[in-house]
């Protein structure tokens, strides 16, 4: 049976702004439906008004720290969808890139923002997008005389602050913390959202929440922490702005390993990876391929990257690219040079572990002459090229 989808025939304009950008259906590669307590439409056939592109409508006001770590404007959009309620406090708003989109889908915002300078920014983009139906309140999130000013609240969302760089990314490191935030609001409401580090893997967050990560044109991008009423998954891998879900099914099989490349490879979406939801993913590929066609195997580049390969082949939207496989030959530039000269191979995408000083080195040697129309990922592992055709690019 190919995997459900579950569409919704015609346009519910509850679940609509008047300027959204182009529309697009979340799809759910699952069987079950969960019936949010905070909306009376299913979740899973929500119409998700995304615009297909990363910058706002608007540029928005604001210095250039802020606009650089401004969530993207599909994020914003679908984000705003799901956690659309009645009166939703944004405590960390700072410029307002995510407050815009909450205000749009919500009768009225409480924006809480510590920086006076960036809590002024937050007032010009809404206001710029013709919002009327937020109050901003500048403070500490934490201090009882803020949070005395937010009355009993549907959901609240935090985006915390958390170091630019890390070795390794921590819940703990988020400030203010998770649990302070829980504490202190928990008489407010019990539906709460957090922006937290999408490196964190699921294991590393000790919360009963779900973790939902966000792929954004193949990059993973954000991670989401819902907690309460909003809570509808332990997991759940999106992808932008395609409109794919997928989501947990327990009893799986982890995906079976192997050093042979077959006929085809396929790089997942990284929210997917990131999820820990690989297993799913390949049952729904085998759904879509039939029994005849062989199974779906695990492929390791190497420790960042990682392929499944098959000899089916299938186009499946929760994968980020899909391959022929040209070529498993030894990692030697000239004579892939030479291979690809015949191949109508214009351009190679490197993906290897090359020491950074000898990358271009590298590049140049491959592509020396290439005059093709087509472009080929070239992974290594090993000391060994697979050299893959891109397919299905559009």
């Amino acid at each position: 049976m190919n995997p459900t989808h579950f569409k919704k025939a015609t346009r519910l304009k509850s679940c609509l702004t008047e300027n959204a950008g182009q529309e697009f259906k979340l799809r759910i590669f699952q069987t079950s439906l969960f019936q949010s307590p905070l909306n009376p439409i299913t979740y899973l056939l929500l119409l998700i008004d995304v615009a297909r592109r990363k910058q706002f409508e608007k540029p928005l006001h604001g210095d250039k720290e802020s606009l650089r770590f401004a969530t993207p404007e599909p994020i914003a959009r679908y984000r705003a969808q799901r956690s659309r309620c009645k009166v939703l406090a944004d405590i960390s708003c700072g410029i307002g890139g995510q407050t815009v989109f909450f205000a749009q889908q919500c009768e009225f915002v409480y924006a809480v923002e510590i920086d006076p300078i960036k809590i002024e920014y937050a007032k010009q983009n809404c206001a710029m997008y013709g919002l009327d139906n937020v109050k901003f309140i500048c403070g500490d999130a934490l201090d009882p005389k803020v949070i005395e000013q937010i009355p009993a609240v549907d959901v609240i969302f935090s985006d915390p602050f958390r170091p630019t760089e890390e070795s390794e990314r921590h819940v703990s490191s988020l400030e203010p913390g998770i649990p302070n935030v829980l504490a202190a609001y928990g008489e407010k409401t019990r539906n709460f959202a957090f922006e937290a580090p999408p490196q964190m893997p699921p294991e590393r967050i000790p919360f009963d929440c779900e973790k939902e990560y966000i792929s954004l044109d193949g990059q993973l991008n954000r991670l989401t922490l819902y907690f309460g009423g909003l809570k509808q998954y332990d997991r759940m891998a999106v992808a932008l702005p395609a409109g794919e879900g997928l989501v947990p099914k327990y009893g799986l099989p982890q995906v079976r390993e192997t050093d042979k490349m077959k006929l085809n490879a396929y790089e997942p979406e990284p929210s997917v990876v990131a999820a820990g939801l690989l297993p799913e993913l390949v049952e729904s590929m085998m759904q879509m391929a039939g029994p005849l066609m062989g199974g779906f195997e695990l492929f390791r580049v190497d420790k960042k990257r990682l392929l499944l390969t098959s000899d089916a082949l299938i186009k499946q939207s929760m994968i980020k690219n899909h391959y022929l496989v040209l070529k498993v030959c030894p990692f030697k530039p000239k004579e892939i040079n030479k291979f690809l000269k015949g191949q109508n191979i214009g351009s190679v995408v490197l993906r290897a572990g090359v020491k950074p000083e000898e990358y271009w080195e590298v590049r140049n040697e491959v592509e020396k002459g290439l005059e093709g129309n087509k472009t080929v990922h070239l992974f290594v592992k090993d000391g060994t090229a697979i050299l893959c055709e891109v397919i299905f690019n559009d």
